[in-house]
């Protein structure tokens, strides 16, 4: 585990102990130094990867950007194609017959 997934790792088994469940995100955002905002929303990704939680997980967020990316990609290269397209019917236009 690295360094910075420690801490996340740490909360997130303490928030599974039923015993320590009353005001836990606070108190154990606290003993680990964590904003119990961010400890908040760790627990509820966790949750979500997990499937104990509705709601679109980790990897497919990942999924989503590579195929964003992807459609950005791909829009910009049938933009070009399409003026190249123009720019040589427009010449052809343009020359005399024979």
């Amino acid at each position: 585990m690295s360094c910075a997934s420690e801490p996340r790792g740490r909360a997130l088994e303490a928030l599974a102990d039923p015993a320590r469940a009353k005001g836990a995100i606070r108190r154990i955002g606290e003993e680990l130094g964590v904003h119990p905002e961010a400890l908040r929303t760790w627990v509820k990704k966790a949750q979500i990867d997990q499937g104990t939680r509705p709601g679109t997980t980790t990897d497919q967020v990942q999924r989503i950007k590579e195929l964003d990316k992807e459609v950005r990609e791909l829009r910009g290269a049938n933009a070009i194609l399409k003026s190249t397209v123009s720019l040589s019917i427009a010449a052809q236009c343009e020359r005399p017959s024979r």
